[in-house]
């Protein structure tokens, strides 16, 4: 299964892909039949069987909802939904080491998954990952077989807060149908770090700097025309399913800055030769800033609300959230459209802050998507209507016990 190609060879701004919105159920299932854990988080061992689209963990704060979560997010390219350290997931009294374990129901029949970590002769820690008891590359490698995307309350200020916020936001959409994306990321951003220490230490080596900066200009070109081509793709798809009277709006999207501003209608050749010359006309100027001022890394997203034609960040509270869970469905379909696989998705008390009319409508497009939904609460009541078929589990430290509906 190819991964979304980038744009390296062609132009910066191109025509709208056509996009449209696969009926529901029309990717193929990908569903966690069976999740085991060790020494992860707050769980000394867990192995739990599960037969539902949608899934309802309900639990008091601090219960280890969240961490189940994160454990599910481990099966995609990045850090997990907390971006946290491998150290930070080990249990605080086992052996500083963890494993989590994954049965899945897909096209292939069922799959293993395994990832965590062991320890290295010197002490430290490596990750390991496994597929059908197969050591695997990376966690990239998980992507043949599962994709995953999610929605935590740490994304609720999204729209308000800073730039940077809403790269990685932009990021971890663009890894979902692209799983190279990272690699090309983390590229990027170690290039820009070896041109600013060149900078500081040695800024007379212009050699140095003019390899550091042809290589920054390809990465560079790389990592924007994937960030675009997921853009450009999104936005489409969500136009064609637009409806102003859903409850949860559909949303106007661009990514902008002076980076996008050069590249605009430049073939991704003429764009490195462009933006290799810039980097060096700035040497001096981004020396004393102590960082590159140009480039992708000052990217960022807009949204808008589009019934309302009005930023997202001059919305209410309320309909930023309504827009975000718009958008994070939108962007699950979009998976699903390149990949052909449905999705899991994450969403981590998704349900607390949403009146009965958008939690009905919620559980109902939920239940058309298509993706296995895991979910989380602190209330029980939050989840009494949802659909027939779904499960639901309660949470206390430690351990997950299925409860009866109703």
């Amino acid at each position: 299964m190819a991964p979304a190609a980038p744009l390296h060879d062609e132009a910066m701004t191109e025509q709208t892909p056509p996009v449209s919105l696969p009926p529901a159920g029309a990717a193929s299932r990908c569903r966690v039949t069976r999740l085991g854990l060790r020494d992860f988080r707050s769980y000394r061992s867990l192995d739990i069987d599960i037969d539902a689209p949608l899934v309802a963990l309900v639990g008091e704060n601090g219960a280890g909802k969240t961490n189940l979560l994160e454990a599910l997010s481990l099966f995609t390219a990045g850090r997990g939904l907390r971006r946290a350290d491998l150290a930070a997931m080990a249990a605080h009294d086992g052996p500083g080491t963890f494993s989590v374990s994954l049965s899945l129901d897909t096209r292939w029949g069922d799959v293993r998954l395994g990832t965590g970590t062991e320890r290295t002769p010197d002490g430290g820690l490596t990750r390991r990952c496994r597929i059908d008891g197969e050591t695997a590359s990376s966690p990239a490698a998980f992507a043949e077989y599962v994709r995953v995307v999610w929605l935590t309350p740490a994304l609720d200020g999204l729209f308000t807060g800073a730039p940077g916020d809403r790269r990685r936001f932009l990021d971890r959409l663009v890894l979902a149908v692209d799983p190279a994306h990272g690699t090309r990321v983390n590229a990027f951003e170690r290039a820009l770090r070896s041109r600013n220490r060149v900078l500081e230490e040695h800024p007379r080596n212009t050699a140095w700097l003019d390899a550091i900066e042809t290589e920054l200009a390809e990465l560079a070109v790389a990592v924007a025309a994937a960030r675009r081509e997921t853009v450009t793709r999104l936005a489409a798809l969500i136009l064609a399913a637009r409806d102003d009277a859903s409850p949860f709006p559909w949303g106007d999207l661009s990514i902008g800055g002076e980076f996008e501003d050069m590249a605009a209608g430049r073939p991704a050749v003429e764009v490195e030769d462009l933006y290799r010359a810039r980097l060096a006309e700035g040497r001096m100027r981004d020396r004393a800033a102590g960082r590159t001022l140009t480039g992708p890394q000052a990217s960022d997203l807009t949204v808008r609300h589009g019934p309302k034609d009005m930023p997202a960040a001059e919305c209410s509270t309320g309909e930023q959230k309504a827009l975000l869970i718009g958008l994070v469905l939108a962007h699950a379909r979009l998976v699903a459209a390149m990949s052909g696989m449905a999705p899991l998705v994450l969403m981590d008390e998704i349900a607390a802050h949403l009146d009965p009319r958008r939690r009905a409508a919620l559980y109902a497009t939920l239940a058309d998507l298509g993706s296995q939904v895991w979910m989380t609460g602190a209330d029980p009541t939050l989840f009494a209507d949802l659909p027939a078929g779904a499960a639901r589990f309660s949470v206390t430290p430690g351990r997950l016990v299925p409860m009866r509906a109703g």
